[in-house]
């Protein structure tokens, strides 16, 4: 299960950094407008770790994207696959679990 968080903290850095580069800043700036240290966006960006509620939030607003778009990743999972995967990390993890639920009231309110 760890590897598979592993994975996607990288798959969810690596989209940032994408996103980040693609809009032409530097992991200085984007620290700046999220208002957090430069190392935090590293970390994220390296996929060492997550980034908060409010971290979040604040990279939606600087890189001008919508929550779904941090998430778009190239799947090679069946969507069979992906929803037991989903239901096993919601049961495992009731943190990711309201994170989540937050990001979808979101999307669809």
């Amino acid at each position: 299960m760890n590897d598979d968080k592993d994975q996607m903290k990288k798959l969810f850095g690596k989209r940032v950094q994408e996103i980040r580069k693609k809009r032409g800043l530097t992991q200085e700036k984007l620290a700046e407008l999220v208002d957090i240290g430069t190392p935090n966006i590293s970390y994220i960006e390296n996929g060492k770790f997550y980034p908060s509620y409010e971290t979040f939030i604040g990279l939606l607003e600087a890189l001008k994207v919508e929550p779904s778009e941090l998430f778009t990743f190239d799947m090679k999972k069946s969507p069979e696959e992906l929803k037991q995967e989903m239901m096993d990390a919601f049961n495992n993890d009731e943190k990711l679990l309201r994170l989540v639920y937050k990001l979808y009231r979101a999307i669809v309110v």
